[in-house]
C-alpha cells in the first residue's frame, strides 16, 4: 500500500513539474497539403540553439504551395540571406503567431508588397512590421511557395508557433499536429556517460567521464554497468527519436531522472524563449561535442543556469554518493507520443584507486565565471565580463607574432567578450583596410571591428586565434557566360556570381539604365539573380552596372550591355 501511494505521489509531482497550457488542438491546419514528414522537430539540438519549430519535408523540391494555417494577418515579413531566409509571420486572433521560413517567394498581394518594399528601400534584405488589416489572410489561403532560402541545407519548410504576448516559441505538437504523424517507436538511448564532478571523486577507477555499457532486459528496459564511486557524480545521455513516417533522426520530447525513487532532474520541450537558445551549449557536454560532434545531454548542472525547460531538485542533478546506502539511478526518455525508453543504473559507494587520471591542466590562468577577467600581453588585451562563461575553467592565453592565442572553441561563451588590438605596423591609410579576424584552419572569418586611432576592438563569442588582417583585394564579379552585345529575349533572369575571399561582402547594388534593380542573393551559391518580370528592363538596348563592396571598403564595378525584346 505504501509503495502504491509513493508511486502515485511521484506521478502527481512529475505532472506538476511539467504542467501544460491548454492549447487549441483543432484550430490550425497543416501549412502544406502533402502528408506531414519531419526532417527536424521542436527542441532538436542545433549549433548554438535549440530548434524553434518543425522542419517539414517538401519531397526534396521547391515550389510547393504553403498555406495559412488559420485566419489572421501578415504581421511581419523578413527577407535575409541567412537564418530563415524569406520568412512570413501571421498573427492569429487566438493569441498565437505562425511562422513560415526558407520560402522561395510569397504569392499574390504579399509578394507584391514585398517587391514594392525591395524597390522602395533599394535592398534585398528587408524587415517589415505590418498592422492588422494591411494583409489579411484566411485559413487555407496560399501565401507562398516552399523553398531553400537562407541557412537551409536543402528544400524544406521551417514552421513554428509563437505566443503573441511573450514571443516564446511553442511545440507545434501541442496544437494537435501529433495527429498528422504516426510514431510507435521508442526513443533510442545511444550512450550514457558518468561524470566525476570534483577532484576527489573516482568513478570505476577513472577521474574522467566514463562510458557505461547497457544491457537490454527481458521487459524492454536497460540495465547499465554498476557505478562504483566515492563522491559527487552526474550523468549524461546521447539520445534521439524516430517516428514511423519520416525516417529521420530527431530530438526527444522529455527526459526524467530519479535517484532512489525521487525526482532528481528533468526537462520537457514544450516552450521557451529566444533568449534561452544559447543555453544549449551548457545543456550539452560542449567540449565533447566540439571534439567528436556527439551531443551528450547533461542531466545535471554543476553551475546552475536559467533554462526554463529544466526542472530539478535542490541538488541540480548532482548526486552525492555516500557509504552504506545502495543507490539506484533511473532515466526515462519519452517522445511526444508516450513511447518510453528506461535505463536503471546501480550505484555503490567504494574507495578505489584511480587508473585513469584527470586531464592535465596546461594553463595557469583560472577564469571565474561569475567575475570580470582581464588579460593583456604586448599589444593585445581581452576582457571577459562576469557571466561570459557557464563554469570556471583554466584559460590558455598567449600572444605571439601579433597573434592572439585564446584557448580554443571547446569552452563555450554565453555572451560577448571584448578583444582589443593596437596596431603599430601599418600606415593610417592601411588601417582603413584592417579588421580583426578569427583565424581557423583553412579560412579567416571577418569580425565586425571598431577602430579608434590605432586601436581595433571587437565583441565576439568564440574562443580561438585572432589577429589583425589586412584586406586590399577587391571583390570579384563574374558571369557564367558573356552577355555583352547579346540578345537575352529568351531569358527570364539575369544571374551573376559575386564573392570576396577575405573580409566578405558588405553590400551589392545593381542598376539597369541607371535605375536600381533587385538582385536576390543566395549565400550558398554566391549568386545574385534579377528577374526580368520586375519590369525594369527596357525594350532594345540595356546598360547593366553592378557594384560590390566588401567589409573594409574595397569596391568592384562590373559594367556591360545587352539587348532584350519584350514583344512576344
Amino acid at each position: 500500500m505504501y509503495s502504491m501511494r509513493f508511486y502515485l505521489f511521484i506521478l502527481l509531482f512529475c505532472g506538476s513539474l511539467f504542467a501544460q497550457t491548454d492549447y487549441p488542438k483543432d484550430y490550425f491546419r497543416s501549412p502544406l497539403d502533402i502528408p506531414m514528414q519531419l526532417s527536424g522537430n521542436f527542441g532538436e539540438l542545433r549549433p548554438n540553439h535549440f530548434h524553434a519549430g518543425f522542419d517539414l519535408k517538401t519531397m526534396q523540391k521547391e515550389g510547393l504551395n504553403v498555406y495559412a494555417v488559420a485566419d489572421g494577418y501578415v504581421s511581419r515579413i523578413k527577407i535575409s540571406t541567412f537564418g530563415n531566409g524569406k520568412a512570413i509571420y501571421i498573427t492569429h486572433s487566438n493569441g498565437y503567431t505562425s511562422v513560415y521560413g526558407h520560402l522561395q517567394r510569397a504569392v499574390g498581394s504579399i509578394e507584391d508588397f514585398i517587391k514594392k518594399t525591395h524597390y522602395k528601400e533599394h535592398s534585398f534584405e528587408i524587415e517589415m512590421y505590418l498592422k492588422p488589416g494591411q494583409l489579411v489572410v484566411k485559413k487555407g489561403d496560399i501565401i507562398a511557395l516552399s523553398g531553400n532560402t537562407g541557412g537551409s541545407e536543402g528544400p524544406h519548410l521551417h514552421f513554428e508557433f509563437r505566443d503573441n504576448r511573450t514571443e516564446n516559441i511553442i511545440n507545434p505538437m501541442l496544437f494537435g499536429f501529433d495527429k498528422m504523424l504516426k510514431d510507435t517507436k521508442k526513443p533510442i538511448l545511444s550512450s550514457i556517460y558518468v561524470y566525476p564532478l570534483n577532484e576527489a571523486t573516482t568513478v570505476n577507477q577513472s577521474k574522467r567521464p566514463l562510458l557505461l555499457n547497457l544491457m537490454l532486459q527481458k521487459d524492454g528496459t536497460y540495465l547499465s554497468d554498476k557505478v562504483i564511486t566515492n563522491g559527487k557524480i552526474g550523468f549524461g545521455i546521447n539520445t534521439s527519436d524516430y517516428d514511423d513516417v519520416s525516417f529521420n533522426q530527431n530530438g526527444v520530447y522529455k527526459v526524467q531522472a530519479y535517484y532512489n525513487g525521487l525526482v532528481n532532474f528533468g526537462y520537457q520541450f514544450d516552450t521557451y524563449s529566444f533568449d534561452e537558445m544559447r543555453y544549449v551549449n551548457a545543456f550539452i557536454d560542449y567540449s565533447r561535442y566540439k571534439k567528436t560532434q556527439q551531443r551528450i545531454q547533461k542531466l545535471f548542472m554543476k553551475t546552475p543556469y536559467k533554462l526554463s525547460i529544466i526542472k530539478t531538485d535542490e541538488t541540480n542533478g548532482v548526486l552525492s554518493v555516500v557509504p552504506n546506502l545502495a543507490s539506484l539511478y533511473r532515466i526515462e526518455v519519452f517522445d511526444f507520443f508516450g513511447n518510453t525508453t528506461i535505463v536503471s543504473i546501480p550505484i555503490k559507494y567504494e574507495l578505489q584507486p584511480s587508473i585513469i587520471s584527470q586531464e592535465p591542466v596546461l594553463s595557469k590562468y583560472l577564469v571565474k565565471a561569475n567575475k570580470d577577467s582581464n588579460f593583456a600581453k604586448e599589444n593585445i588585451s581581452v576582457f571577459f565580463p562576469a557571466g561570459t562563461f557557464y563554469e570556471d575553467f583554466y584559460l590558455n592565453f598567449d600572444v605571439k607574432n601579433d597573434t592572439l592565442f585564446l584557448h580554443d572553441d571547446t569552452v563555450p561563451a554565453h555572451s560577448n567578450f571584448t578583444i582589443s588590438i593596437e596596431d603599430n605596423k601599418h600606415t593610417e591609410a592601411q588601417r582603413e583596410k584592417l579588421f580583426i579576424g578569427l583565424i581557423e584552419r583553412i579560412k579567416t572569418s571577418y569580425v565586425p571591428s571598431f577602430q579608434k586611432d590605432a586601436v581595433f576592438t571587437a565583441k565576439v563569442k568564440t574562443l580561438g586565434k585572432y589577429a589583425l588582417v589586412l584586406d586590399t583585394v577587391a571583390p570579384k564579379i563574374s558571369l557564367a557566360k558573356p552577355i555583352e552585345g547579346k540578345w537575352l529575349t529568351d531569358k527570364k533572369t539575369l544571374q551573376l556570381t559575386i564573392s570576396d575571399s577575405l573580409s566578405g561582402i558588405k553590400s551589392y547594388n545593381g542598376y539597369l539604365n541607371g535605375n536600381w534593380i533587385l538582385f536576390e542573393y543566395d549565400n550558398k551559391t554566391k549568386k545574385i539573380t534579377h528577374d526580368f518580370s520586375d519590369g525594369i528592363v527596357a525594350e532594345g538596348a540595356n546598360e547593366l552596372k553592378v557594384v560590390v563592396i566588401d567589409n573594409v571598403g574595397n569596391s568592384t564595378t562590373f559594367e556591360t550591355h545587352f539587348f532584350r525584346s519584350q514583344k512576344k
